[in-house]
């Protein structure tokens, strides 16, 4: 697990130390704060909702498994309590202190999977910043946005047949 630590921590200082670039660290930070608690994703859930009636019910089913993928998150945090990174000067506020997994990164995931199966191309490529964005600003290790992807996108597939069921073809 050595080996891991350490790669996390090197990786970490890398993406950090490229957010010395204010243009950098300004869209880092807004995609931060954008994914915060998944408040992008679920705005995007529930306003495609509102504008594509024929596919409501499967936008509300994919923000709900978006916001319960993002609970499930909050609750293995609680459990394992890894410590953020330490080693680097973060670039934002966090509303915890606890790693892993990333939350950002398993909303992101889950409405990258849900919002796909609907599609929406342009959801995985905006999930991907919203993951990398946590590196930048120094808040996660890589393992931590890793097992929070992985999480998010399984609970998001996984209901993804309950989630089609609300489509009127």
């Amino acid at each position: 697990m050595d080996d891991l630590d350490d790669m996390d921590h090197r990786i970490v200082s890398a993406l950090r130390a490229r957010g010395t670039d204010p243009r950098v660290a300004r869209a880092a930070r807004a995609l931060s704060w954008a994914g915060e608690h998944g408040a992008l994703w679920l705005a995007a859930g529930l306003t495609a909702a509102a504008v594509d009636p024929p596919r409501r019910t499967a936008w509300l089913r994919g923000t709900a498994l978006t916001a319960g993928a993002h609970v499930v998150s909050m609750g293995v945090k609680r459990v394992v309590r890894r410590p953020r990174p330490a080693h680097v000067v973060p670039l934002v506020r966090t509303a915890g202190r606890h790693s892993f997994p990333s939350s950002h990164a398993t909303s992101a995931a889950a409405a990258a999977v849900v919002f796909g199966t609907l599609g929406v191309r342009a959801a995985w490529p905006l999930a991907a910043a919203v993951c990398a964005s946590r590196l930048v600003v120094g808040v996660h290790y890589p393992s931590d946005v890793a097992a929070g992807a992985a999480l998010g996108a399984l609970t998001a597939r996984l209901g993804t047949g309950w989630m089609r069921g609300g489509t009127r073809d």
